[in-house]
């Protein structure tokens, strides 16, 4: 347990990527086997391995979407803590020595029986465009026994990531994660995660966004799919109703942050080159909390976030090459 006050808690898949550089034509082959282009496509263990089989040489470390944005809130120099399952493998240890060694809280028990670590193989192609392909593997065997109460009664705000919607038990863990949250008033934060996963859940996303939201990430398209409308400007009024703060990225446009009646256009920051997309969201959303739990306005939360994106999405993989802290630094 660390010494300094935690002030996040990450919940979600923890899974292990693998990225790689593809061509369009390598996608376009793949869609008989229901690959979609910027899109993540969930697969079993035989597939992942026919794919990765197939794929040019690649790097393999530590990923996850929330395990992402807390490994920026570590760079930022925040103190958070992950709840995720992984097995007792490889892959398993791997996943565990990164977030450690980042200072990153982690002890949930690992699965001793059942399926592998899971790992989501990302294909880049040559526009920076990041198409997933996730077994979910062993992170699918998380239960609302994993969700540690002790972590959640320190931290200013619980993050729940969308991906980990599907299995029931998974949702169980979320409704527990809400509770836990609501009972030592803390604050819920929730990402949308992906348009295909808001389509499969969108009624449960709805039921969580009503009764136990308090901050909501999403990009564009997912709170459009949320709320089953092509308008933004509604989409927009929809959630400015149901959730205090909610910050909404637009790619290049940057980002929307509603707060009550309040909005705010956030420009995008310009990286020093764009090679992948992948872990964008993820590090929008560790500059956005890291200022939350640390008082700032909540435009100035919407600054830090495109900071961290801009580093992200200048390199291959979702983690910071650079040590965020750094760069907020020198921006000021």
């Amino acid at each position: 347990m660390q010494n300094a006050p935690l002030q996040l808690v990450g919940i979600g898949n923890a899974l292990v990527d693998i990225l790689t550089s593809v061509t369009d034509d390598f996608i376009n082959e793949e869609k008989a086997n229901g690959m979609t282009k910027g899109a993540m496509t969930l697969i079993d263990e035989g597939r992942a391995k026919q794919l990765y089989d197939s794929i040019p040489p690649a790097v393999e470390v530590s990923g996850g979407s929330a395990a992402n944005t807390l490994a920026g809130f570590a760079s930022l120099g925040g103190q958070g803590a992950y709840i995720g399952k992984v097995a007792q493998d490889q892959l398993g240890d791997v996943f565990e020595h990164d977030l450690r060694s980042q200072g990153i809280t982690f002890t949930t028990q690992r699965l001793e029986q059942g399926p592998e670590t899971g790992r989501c193989l990302i294909l880049v192609t040559p526009d920076a465009e990041r198409t997933m392909n996730t077994f979910l593997g062993a992170s699918t065997q998380l239960t609302d026994k994993d969700v540690d109460e002790s972590l959640i009664s320190q931290a200013s705000i619980t993050y729940l990531e969308g991906y980990l919607f599907d299995p029931e038990h998974a949702k169980q863990a979320f409704r527990k994660a809400g509770q836990l949250v609501k009972s030592h008033d803390k604050k819920l934060a929730l990402t949308l995660s992906d348009t295909f996963c808001v389509e499969r859940h969108r009624e449960d996303f709805l039921d969580l966004v009503d009764g136990a939201v308090n901050i909501l990430f999403a990009n564009e398209d997912e709170l459009k799919a949320l709320f089953k409308t092509d308008n933004f400007n509604e989409a927009c009024d929809l959630i400015a109703q149901k959730c205090d703060i909610s910050a909404i990225t637009r790619g290049e446009q940057g980002s929307v942050v509603i707060s009550g009646n309040d909005i705010f256009d956030i420009p995008a920051v310009q990286p020093t080159q764009l090679v992948d997309t992948t872990g964008a969201g993820d590090l929008y959303a560790s500059g956005f909390l890291f200022g939350l739990t640390h008082n700032r306005s909540v435009q100035e939360c919407g600054n830090l976030g495109s900071i961290a994106a801009a580093e992200a999405i200048s390199h291959m993989g979702p983690r910071p090459e650079q040590k965020l802290s750094d760069l907020i630094q020198k921006a000021a």
